[in-house]
């Protein structure tokens, strides 16, 4: 089938590490014709329902020219076998008008992983407010006194924007920072912005674990993000680096729990944050770490995916 890949531009994405890449190539091995969209090629026709210009690419093993231009035209989404939203945050008004857009695709035979409608509904920070249970403590909130207070009582914390990824804005701040006042009001925008704030976990020394569900199924193993020496954060976009871990009893426990939940709302791919005992985060927009995992264990988490996007699509005819 035809696959549509909506992702940033090509020219930004890096072939030895990007998961939409890995994607792609597994798609192609397994016999599909990869197509790359841009956001902002997403429009709504008169004529023609919801269209993008499109992009065939012919994928290669080299990283550095990893892909060659076959054609490009627009076409309408429904005319694609399945559509893969891949675009990175920040989630803003342009990527919900985006999701809209793509919900009319899927209301005119579109199908759309993960779901417009599912991307919409799991903010990626407040998610886990639903499986609290597994949740460090946590407040969402822009009211400086609301965020203070959380600080004062945890005494250590972690502060961070609810759209943002890789790392960025996120604060350790603790009771005694004489900066906390002046982090919490540039975080908030002075009151007008809402963020979360969470129980630092120490465990994050140990590494911020990265753990797939693909298809209502759980990877085996997670990639654990150990911060950098003087950082508080995993990220491997802040310096952290990834090793492949088997997944503990606390870990499986947490996966097969969200799983069948999340898969039952038309996210296919989902990604899941965990320090310590503690989900952090709910990753929905475009979960990473596949190479990572693909390279230490051979465990091929993209051709698992390809294969469960296959069975999707075959439920949806």
């Amino acid at each position: 089938m035809r696959i549509a890949f909506v992702v940033d531009p090509l020219e930004s994405l890096k072939a030895y590490k990007d998961t939409s890449i890995a994607l792609m190539r597994a798609a192609q091995a397994r016999g599909h014709a990869i197509w790359a969209v841009q956001q902002g090629a997403i429009h709504l026709s008169a004529l023609h329902g919801v269209c993008a210009e499109a992009v065939h690419l012919e994928m290669l093993a080299d990283d550095h020219d990893w892909f060659v231009e076959i054609d490009r035209h627009v076409v309408a989404l429904r005319d694609f076998g399945a559509v893969l939203m891949r675009k990175d945050p920040p989630f803003d008004v342009e990527y919900v008008t985006t999701t809209w857009l793509l919900g009319r695709a899927e209301a005119e035979g579109a199908r759309v992983f993960n779901r417009p409608q599912a991307l919409r509904d799991h903010s990626e920070k407040l998610a886990i407010a639903e499986f609290s249970r597994f949740a460090a403590p946590t407040v969402v909130a822009r009211d400086a006194a609301l965020i203070h207070s959380f600080i004062d009582r945890e005494r250590d914390t972690i502060l961070k924007p609810l759209d943002g990824m890789g790392g960025s804005q996120i604060f350790r701040v603790r009771d005694e920072d004489p900066n906390r006042n002046v982090i919490v009001e540039t975080l908030t925008r002075h009151g007008t912005r809402t963020i979360m704030a969470q129980r630092y976990i120490p465990e994050i020394v140990d590494g911020d674990k990265r753990i797939l569900l693909i298809g209502g199924e759980v990877v085996p193993w997670c990639l654990a993000r150990i911060p950098k020496a003087g950082e508080t954060r995993g990220n491997l976009a802040a310096g952290g680096s990834g090793v492949a871990r088997r997944l503990t009893a606390r870990d499986r426990e947490i996966a097969d729990t969200l799983a069948p939940v999340l898969a039952a709302r038309g996210l296919l791919l989902v990604g899941l944050d965990v320090i310590g005992d503690w989900l952090t985060e709910i990753n929905v927009t475009s979960p990473t770490c596949l190479v990572e995992i693909a390279e230490q264990t051979g465990f091929d988490a993209a051709e698992v995916f390809v294969a469960a996007l296959e069975r999707a699509c075959t439920r949806a005819v």
